[in-house]
């Protein structure tokens, strides 16, 4: 095995042969060739200057929330932005200011407590800022794309620049930066404030406690697995096709939220996707529809 490479003038490690289970919400995925794991812009160029000399993959990772990866791991470099956090509250604009790595449902809970509303919605996504603004995250009729004011990228030459919410071509679920090789770094948000703080807290709640109640939250999972082909919602479909409990080894369909393949403690990452493709196949010969993943699913697995 590589031995681990400190970046030139910083603190920075690429680590080889690092299990991403630990770093998806479903805790499954094999090794990353490297890994590692940025605290600033100055590691993120000196990371981007290793990779350029290298002839090998990229892969970004945010909070691993919306991910399946490979039982055989993932070649090249894998980086994770966990650790780029920061948020800045502007109460001129009404803008807040975060990070990639800053968690969605935290900004959402700092935002309640002010008394701004536009991300209540949030406080149930198990994600990063990063990861939403780049597939448009979302939940009780609320998205990024109706807050999103800029957001700021590295591309993998070193170039950083500040792109519009216009610029992304957000639609459901989806951005111009799926599939991209830019990184967010931060974005901005603009929130309305002036409201009572304990009606935009108590709204805030209420859909936190929404998620709980109809979402398996006490198991792992990657959230929402298809999206609703409107106007369906993917886990009506699922359900009626009796198939909420149904196993692929550790991987079920959750009894709580038929989009939800959940990890029961041992499901491999083949498991999951086995079942992601029966359900495809279930739904298409019964109801003629398509279902497609909104789970990113990276690797080489055996089934197609």
């Amino acid at each position: 095995m590589n031995a681990p490479i400190l970046l030139a003038g910083t603190n920075c490690l690429l680590n080889p042969g690092v299990s991403l289970s630990n770093y998806t919400s479903y805790r499954v995925g094999g090794e990353a060739q490297w890994f590692v794991e940025p605290r600033n812009t100055d590691d993120l160029s000196a990371i981007f200057q290793w990779w350029q000399t290298q002839d090998i993959p990229l892969t970004l990772l945010g909070a691993g929330s919306n991910l399946l990866i490979s039982d055989q791991g993932l070649p090249g470099l894998v980086l994770s932005t966990r650790y780029l956090r920061h948020s800045t509250f502007d109460h001129e604009t009404s803008q807040i200011t975060a990070g990639a790595g800053e968690p969605l449902p935290k900004l959402a809970w700092r935002a309640a407590k002010r008394g701004w509303r536009g991300l209540e919605w949030a406080v149930g996504i198990p994600g990063t800022v990063g990861g939403a603004v780049v597939m448009n995250a979302g939940a009780h009729q609320g998205c990024i794309a109706d807050s999103l004011v800029k957001a700021v990228v590295l591309s993998p030459n070193g170039t950083i620049e500040t792109v519009t919410a216009e610029a992304l071509q957000y639609s459901y679920r989806t951005s111009a930066l799926q599939g991209d090789r830019r990184l967010v770094l931060e974005a901005t948000f603009q929130l309305q404030s002036g409201f009572a703080q304990q009606d935009v807290m108590a709204d805030t709640t209420h859909h936190l406690h929404h998620r709980k109640n109809t979402q398996p939250y006490d198991r792992p999972s990657c959230g929402s697995v298809f999206r609703n082909p409107k106007p369906y919602a993917a886990g009506w479909l699922i359900e009626q096709l009796g198939l909420k409990g149904y196993a692929i080894g550790d991987a079920q369909i959750s009894q709580r939220h038929a989009n939800f393949i959940i990890n029961r403690g041992q499901a491999k990452a083949e498991d999951i996707l086995t079942l992601i493709r029966y359900v495809q196949e279930e739904v298409s010969h019964r109801w003629s529809l398509l279902l497609e993943p909104e789970v990113k699913i990276l690797g080489k697995f055996e089934v197609v």
